[in-house]
């Protein structure tokens, strides 16, 4: 019987059996037609693996599931294995590093991937919680490698299969060139595994992402249609006139007018927010004669108020990118107050740890109460009224809006600006 394997093919799960196959001479097959969410779920695939997991490998003595087992079973079906070693100690800091890879760097790349992905929800102190312990691992992982090629003697082993594999995922679609290039002896090692020839037979040509994906809404898993059953033919009946009911009970209920937003209840305002926001978008030189100038001329300290916030978790705020998507994520949930605000996000340093700073303009005298319960991202940062009779105060406000640089004696890394 043949080995099959159970399985898509494009994976990264899959390909530490077809990799380590290569090596050891093994031939695998992969089942006929095999469809994920369909063939994993039918009755003869639950007999081999209950939870409907892929991938499973089908072998004459009964199947195997998990990646990991099915690897170290393909790599020791024959009897010259390269990719263990002869004594005990070297294959057991083999089974060390695959345990290693998959429970620090596997785990928190999959952390980092299914929330960016829309396969799970996307929380900023857990993305943050992940990175760190990314980076702890592959500091790890770079320091082990700056005085060894392979990870356990002169060549390749399952270790470097299966740790290879888990990097794939995440040089391929998370971690951009900036990031991984704080482990240059991890990009040394990962550059070189995939480049080997039976590696580039399974994984192709390898290139890593030029940017991290933007955070994708949660997928909902598709709702199989019900098949209604076929009535049968049936002799009709003849319908038996019904007595009138009363008008009231006859008639529909009106349906209720939606409740208004209690900001659209306040008072007319001299500020028309929307000119703003044009005279903003559409001035390109001359911006503080003229965009900082208008935005005082308009401004309506008794139908508006203004906001400064600050990041309470700064000091966590050790990768570039993850501080960008942490505060493009904010941005993005805040849509649902854009009629009734403007806000300046700026991220400040040119080096870890970056801070977040930002300015807010809400209609009304208070944060409104709907953009508290309903941003999580609110309770993150702390929030302090500008006294706008406070000259100092005031000029922070126009620096913040015109981008001024450097601010309070930094670089800016970034301004983003919700309009």
């Amino acid at each position: 019987m043949a080995l099959i394997l159970h399985a898509i093919k494009r994976n990264k799960n899959v390909f530490k059996a077809l990799i380590a196959a290569e090596y050891s001479g093994v031939q695998l097959e992969f089942a006929p037609d095999f469809e994920f969410s369909v063939s994993n779920k039918t009755p003869e695939f639950l007999k081999m693996n209950p939870l409907g997991k892929v991938p499973v490998l089908e072998t004459p003595d009964g199947p195997i599931s998990e990646s990991n087992a099915i690897a170290r079973y393909v790599a020791r079906l024959n009897g010259d294995n390269a990719l263990y070693l002869s004594t005990p100690i070297d294959n057991a800091r083999i089974d060390q590093w695959i345990d290693f890879s998959t429970l620090e760097i596997d785990s928190n790349i999959l952390k980092l991937y299914l929330p960016r992905f829309g396969y799970a929800p996307y929380l900023p102190p857990a993305e943050e919680a992940a990175n760190s312990a990314l980076k702890r691992a592959l500091g790890a992982l770079n320091t082990h490698l700056a005085s060894n090629t392979y990870l356990v003697g002169h060549s390749v082993t399952l270790a470097d299969i299966i740790t290879t594999c888990n990097l794939y995922l995440g040089f391929t679609e998370l971690l951009v060139k900036s990031f991984t290039s704080e482990f240059p002896h991890v990009e040394r090692y990962f550059w070189t595994l995939v480049n080997q020839p039976n590696f580039r037979k399974i994984l192709g040509q390898v290139k890593q992402t030029d940017a991290v994906p933007p955070v994708q809404s949660a997928k909902k898993p598709a709702q199989p249609k019900e098949s209604k059953p076929k009535p049968k033919d049936e002799p009709k009946k003849v319908a038996k006139p019904e007595p009138e009911k009363p008008k009231e009970e006859a008639e529909e209920e009106a349906p209720k007018p939606k409740p208004k937003n209690p900001l659209d209840l306040l008072p007319p305002s001299k500020m028309i927010l929307d000119e703003w926001k044009r005279l903003y978008s559409n001035t390109k030189t001359n911006f503080r004669e003229v965009a900082i100038k208008g935005f005082w001329d308009m401004y309506d300290p008794e139908g508006y108020s203004l906001w400064f916030c600050d990041y309470k978790y700064n000091d966590e705020n050790n990768v570039s990118f993850v501080t960008l998507n942490k505060v493009g994520g904010f941005l993005q949930r805040m849509d649902l107050a854009r009629k009734y605000a403007f806000g300046k996000m700026l991220v400040i340093g040119s080096q870890a740890p970056f801070k977040v700073k930002g300015l807010w303009l809400f209609r009304g005298q208070e944060i409104p109460q709907f953009v508290i319960d309903e941003c999580y991202d609110m309770e993150l940062y702390e929030w302090t009224k500008v006294d706008i009779s406070d000259e100092t105060q005031k000029e922070r406000v126009n620096q913040m809006i015109e981008d001024y640089e450097p601010f309070e004696g930094e670089p800016l890394l970034d301004a983003k600006c919700f309009k």
